[in-house]
This record gives C-alpha cells, sequence and structure tokens, in this order.
C-alpha cells in the first residue's frame, strides 16, 4: 500500500536580494550560476528549484554543508520566509494561498517547530513553557497545564515541571522544547539542527530519545542536520543539498551504496557500512548461482533481505557456506564472501 503523502514540495526557489524576480527570470533564461547572479543581481540564491515529498509518519533529514540552504529550505514549509517561486503543500493545504489569519492559525495547529537555540521562556516554569502553544490556542488552564504535564512524562521530565529552565542542564532544556513542539498535537514536526549544541554524549541520548519518541507518537518530521551519522541514525530518507540544490534524496543505504555524483561519494565517504547496507543490495540474484544440485551454498545460513552488512560478515566467518537471501519465505539471492569483500571495500553494489 503506498504511503500518504503529507508534504509536497514543487520547484520552490528562494533568491535573497532586491531583484530577486529578475534574477530568476535570468536563471531560467540565460542559466546564470549563482556567483553570476550575485555579481550581476547583488543577489544570493539560497533555494534552487527544490521539489520533494514526505510521506505520513516519515522522518526525513534535510542535510548538506553549511551554506548548502537547507535551514533556509525548511523555512518555507510554514512561511517563515516566503520562497521567490514554487509550489508548499501540507496535508493537502496550499500553504502559499492562505492570508495572514489562516497562516497564523495553520502553523498553530499543524507545525511544532524545534530549534537548535531552545528559547524557552526565562521567567516561565518549565510547565508553561510547554503549555505556550495550548495557550495560544485559549485552551483553559487546567487543561493545557494537564495536557503539558502528560508530554513531560513522555519525554521523561515529569518531576521538573516547577523548575525554570536555567536549572535544567543543556540536553533537558531541549527536551522541553521538543516537549512544547509536541504539545499542540501538529501534524508536522520541523526541527532544524536541534542536538548540534549539545556535548556529543547528550546528543547520543537525545538521538536515542527522538526515535523512541518518533516510534510512539508516529510525526511527520522533518529533520535538518550537518551531521550525516545523524542523518543515518535517525532518518527514513535522507536529502542531500549543496548550494540551495537538492543533490539526492534516498535512504541512507541507495545513497551510500549509489551516491548521485563525486560530491555525495566524497559526503558518505566515512560512513560505516556495518550498519547501513542490508542483505538485497549485496546479493546476487540466486538464478546466477543454481546448478543441479540447487543454489549454491544450499547448505548455508539463510537470512531475511534486511539483515545488515554487520551480520552478514559475522555469518560468513562462521560458515563457510555461501548465505541465501529470503524475501517473503522464497530464496532469492546468494552472497558469498567475495560479494562481502567487494562490499567493504569500494561500497558499491555487486553486479
Amino acid at each position: 500500500m503506498t504511503q500518504e503523502v503529507v508534504i509536497e514540495i514543487s520547484n520552490v526557489w528562494k533568491i535573497f536580494g532586491n531583484k530577486h524576480k529578475e534574477a530568476l527570470e535570468a536563471i531560467r533564461s540565460r542559466g546564470l550560476t549563482k556567483a553570476e547572479v550575485l555579481s550581476e543581481f547583488n543577489a544570493v540564491v539560497g533555494v534552487a528549484d527544490v521539489s520533494l515529498d514526505v510521506k505520513r509518519g516519515e522522518i526525513f533529514c534535510i542535510m548538506g554543508l553549511s551554506g548548502s540552504g537547507k535551514s533556509t529550505l525548511v523555512r518555507h514549509f510554514n512561511r517563515l520566509l516566503e520562497p521567490t517561486a514554487g509550489k508548499i503543500e501540507i496535508e493537502g493545504t496550499d500553504v502559499m494561498a492562505l492570508g495572514p489569519k489562516e497562516l497564523q492559525l495553520f502553523r498553530n495547529q499543524k507545525i511544532g517547530m524545534v530549534f537548535q537555540n531552545f528559547a524557552l521562556m526565562p521567567h516561565r516554569s518549565v510547565l508553561d513553557n510547554v503549555a505556550m502553544p495550548l495557550e495560544i490556542r485559549q485552551v483553559a488552564k487546567n487543561e493545557r497545564m494537564r495536557q503539558a504535564a502528560a508530554i513531560l512524562d513522555i519525554v521523561e521530565l515529569g518531576a521538573w515541571g516547577s523548575k525554570f529552565a536555567h536549572e535544567l542542564s543543556g540536553g533537558m532544556q531541549q527536551r522541553v522544547g521538543l516537549a512544547r513542539a509536541l504539545a499542540a498535537n501538529p501534524d508536522v514536526l520541523l526541527m532544524d539542527e536541534p542536538f548540534s549544541a549539545l556535548d556529543p554524549l547528550i546528543r547520543r541520548q537525545l538521538q536515542d530519545e527522538f526515535i523512541r519518541l518518533s516510534k510512539i507518537l508516529k510525526k511527520t518530521t522533518i529533520f535538518i542536520t550537518h551531521d550525516l551519522d545523524e542523518a543515518v541514525r535517525i532518518g527514513d530518507r535522507i536529502a542531500i543539498m549543496r548550494d540551495g540544490k537538492m543533490v539526492q534524496i534516498g535512504t541512507a543505504e541507495d545513497i551510500v551504496m549509489n551516491p548521485a555524483d563525486d560530491y555525495v561519494a566524497d559526503f558518505v565517504a566515512g560512513i560505516s557500512r556495518l550498519k547501513v547496507v542490508h542483505a538485497h543490495a549485496v546479493m546476487q540474484p540466486i538464478e546466477a548461482h543454481v546448478s543441479n544440485k540447487g543454489p549454491l551454498g544450499a547448505d548455508g545460513p539463510r537470512v531475511d533481505e534486511a539483515e545488515t552488512l554487520s551480520n552478514l560478515i559475522n555469518l560468513a566467518i562462521d560458515d563457510d557456506n555461501a548465505i541465501i537471501v529470503q524475501a517473503d519465505g522464497k530464496d532469492v539471492g546468494v552472497i558469498t564472501r567475495a560479494d562481502l569483500l567487494r562490499t567493504v571495500i569500494e561500497g558499491t553494489e555487486v553486479s
């Protein structure tokens, strides 16, 4: 069954500068580069003709180096930035068609935001901070406090509701920020490098916490990061941006095994493939290994097509037979030790 598309972005451009319309026309008619646009129009191309879709419940990571356009792009989803051109649809709503009051209501009811800066109100308690979106929605005080307390329990900060932000560690403050975004029960979460300011150990703990919450709450999430390891851990799919353009979109396995260009290949070169690559990407079709005695290594271990490369290597160490890959209970592929070795060394799909 096809997963429902919740967010659809089509041909979005963002050009900063007084002559942004003229610059866009020149790009379309004359094919100007980003540098040429800056020189001729004193305008900066922030986002260049980006299209993507995000499915319900998906964690969609957008990543790239500083200046790639990822944070600029995410601010278009709820029109904190107005695009120069393009179409934005969320839950079937044409976001560009909303008037000021409609847009404010849409933001409050449909979208939660978590940024790198915790932005907690210092004069409010933790519980009051979390309840703010419900207060804006004019939910009765007792009810909003009840809902805020329930969300604090979910992020395991229930005992800290009466404290103030300065009494919490950085990691705890970020969890309060996440709880505040979740309090209004939004359909979509926008998270812009929410953990990047934290120490590595706290960051990893919050990544684990977010993964846990995502399994419980199943929120459709746009997650911005410059850290590929973080994107691989968290994302269902990853989009890589460069100079405002979308270079490649796919699962971590797709991108690691089949980089779209040299830039992406360099970007993912340091990623361990052991937990990213799975059996279906390494195997050779079983038809090529069938003799009158059955498939090569027929007595070897059988694994599901989703088995990780790490576990496949451990199996190959302990068993001399080739590994048989199964899908829906049927033998569909064969993996030899040579296949595994080539995959580890080259990081390319075995043909």
